[in-house]
């Protein structure tokens, strides 16, 4: 199963205070432990939400917000992508995490949708259009 692993913001990680270079190597060894065992796919920190867009769907009409973006404890600092048994497999991974942070944090899990979790409203022209998006991302 694949979960999507949510470092959640603070208010350093949002004034973009820098951790120290120890915490980057703890993390680094993590990530590295995370890449032995096959479970990582992908993961990065990100800016904060200062740096960035959102962009607000109303039927046809877009609408460009620029942050930064309140609440900061809903907002996601870096991210994981994970391939695990189960999710209390990668909770044990998520336990063994070092602090991500410098004062108190969070780390949320979260299921990802697979392509069988659709099966009931799938239709041949959908899965043949994620079939050739899976297909080019794939390389093939």
């Amino acid at each position: 199963m694949r979960v999507m692993v949510f470092v959640k913001a603070t208010t350093d990680s949002e004034e973009g205070v820098m951790p120290p270079a120890e915490l980057l190597v703890e993390m680094g060894k993590y990530n590295e432990e995370l890449v032995n065992a096959g479970i990582m796919l992908a993961g990065d920190g990100l800016k904060p939400s200062s740096q960035g867009k959102r962009v607000a769907f109303d039927g046809p009409g877009r609408t460009v917000i620029d942050g930064p973006f309140a609440e900061t404890r809903e907002l996601v600092a870096g991210y994981w992508m994970w391939d695990v048994k189960d999710m209390a497999e990668a909770v044990e991974w998520v336990k063994r995490c070092p602090n991500p942070m410098m004062g108190p944090s969070e780390i949320e899990i979260r299921p990802v949708y697979e392509m069988a979790d659709f099966n009931e409203i799938m239709t041949p022209e959908a899965e043949a259009v994620h079939d050739r998006v899976r297909d080019k991302l794939e390389g093939k």
